[in-house]
């Protein structure tokens, strides 16, 4: 038997930006996805501390610490520039390797979205 459990997680890190017009998708900090282990490409859920919105999109790298947090597309719509948000992935995994499974944790600097 399959669960599902959480994989990655970057805990309350700054919006940087919200671009409406771009073709949909979150863009994160090269060096906040290598720390998360978060590929381009991989699904995610979106928690907005601010408004209490929770929705899914991908991932789009960034540059690298750049601090970047950039929802694009639709998901513009559900983040203001400055709002806190959390970025979990999850990934399907045994039952039994689950009860051992530690995932990424990243506690970035909430004010410049650093690893420091």
């Amino acid at each position: 038997m399959q669960i599902e459990v959480v994989k990655s997680k970057i805990h309350r890190v700054k919006v940087t930006g919200a671009d409406l017009n771009y073709i949909g998708s979150i863009t994160i900090d090269e060096a906040l996805m290598d720390a998360s282990n978060l590929i381009e490409g991989e699904k995610v859920t979106i928690v907005n501390i601010n408004n209490g919105e929770r929705f899914e999109t991908y991932v789009i790298k960034g540059n690298k610490n750049s601090g970047e947090i950039t929802l694009n597309g639709p998901a513009a719509r559900r983040v203001q520039r400055g709002d806190v948000i959390i970025i979990i992935s999850y990934a399907l995994m045994e039952f039994e390797k689950a009860k051992t499974f530690k995932p990424w944790l990243v506690f970035p600097n909430e004010e410049d979205n650093s690893l420091t």
